[in-house]
């Protein structure tokens, strides 16, 4: 096994190990890179789906997400992500995630880790945006470290957002929305296993300061975002075909820019999510 790093901020593509039949020894190695690393992409795999939920579990329980019209068929814990229609119907969902957020903060027990499984990936195009949720934390005034110590904020689902072009068109039945209710985590989380401290607000998530006026919580929720998702905190990503990408959602944001794709060219992903603690 060998990890290369992706950028002196966050990832490295990972050679030389095969997820179908990672032993324990070789899962641990993946376990410590994970934490030292945030995001890593193994190269060059051949990832069955069940052997994508095998390795997903390893690491903790795992999600099935509300949006059950997009689980896999077979493999209900297995979200697709597509813009192939096959038989008029779509196969997956094809803007998902196509906004800055932290996989289901909008849970009381938000996600641990994410994996994406590339099916069919486009020959440019697609990537994801992830931010080092780390270093943007570390990186603000001490001041401001001081103001947000011990804030908690409302994070939702369905935020209004006023950007009209970021955020998924799908649209949620009563029963999703009843199931995706209002939840309040703290603005600076800490990583139960390397201790350290991140920022954790997320444009298409956050909404809004609890027990802050709408004023004065926007204010400093939009100072906030400018802030992490300034370019200097980001990585994008650059699928290629037999990745299998995974990232620490406890210390990393995220954004797809698959709206971006012509319909011409067509794009799969086979997702798993592993639910992780309520945030301290």
């Amino acid at each position: 096994m060998k990890a290369i790093p992706l950028s002196p901020l966050i990832g490295a593509a990972v050679h030389g190990v095969d997820l179908e039949t990672l032993d324990d020894t070789a899962f641990e190695d993946v376990n410590q890179l994970f934490l030292r690393h945030q995001l890593l992409v193994f190269k060059n795999q051949r990832l069955s789906p069940e052997g994508q939920l095998r390795f997903s579990r390893r690491l903790g329980e795992l999600d099935i997400h509300v949006l059950a019209q997009y689980n896999h068929p077979e493999y209900p814990e297995i979200f697709v992500l597509s813009n192939e229609v096959k038989n008029g119907v779509p196969a997956g969902i094809a803007d998902g995630g196509s906004y800055w957020h932290s996989d289901f903060a909008f849970r009381e027990c938000p996600a641990k880790a994410t994996i994406l499984n590339a099916q069919l990936i486009p020959p440019e195009g697609g990537n994801t945006l992830f931010v080092n949720m780390y270093r943007a934390y570390e990186e603000l005034d001490g001041g401001i470290q001081a103001q947000l110590a011990g804030l908690r904020a409302v994070h939702r689902y369905r935020r209004k957002n006023t950007r009209a072009e970021e955020g998924t068109q799908v649209k949620m039945d009563a029963s999703q929305l009843a199931g995706t209710p209002d939840v309040e985590h703290p603005i600076v989380r800490t990583h139960p296993e390397t201790g350290r401290k991140a920022l954790y607000v997320h444009p298409g998530m956050t909404a809004e300061v609890s027990g802050w006026g709408e004023a004065d919580s926007q204010e400093l929720l939009e100072r906030l975002f400018a802030h992490c998702t300034q370019q200097k905190y980001q990585y994008a990503l650059q699928w290629e075909p037999g990745d299998v990408v995974m990232w620490d959602n406890r210390c990393v944001m995220h954004k797809a820019t698959t709206r971006e794709l012509p319909a011409s060219m067509r794009r799969t992903i086979y997702r798993t999510t592993v639910m992780g603690e309520r945030p301290i």
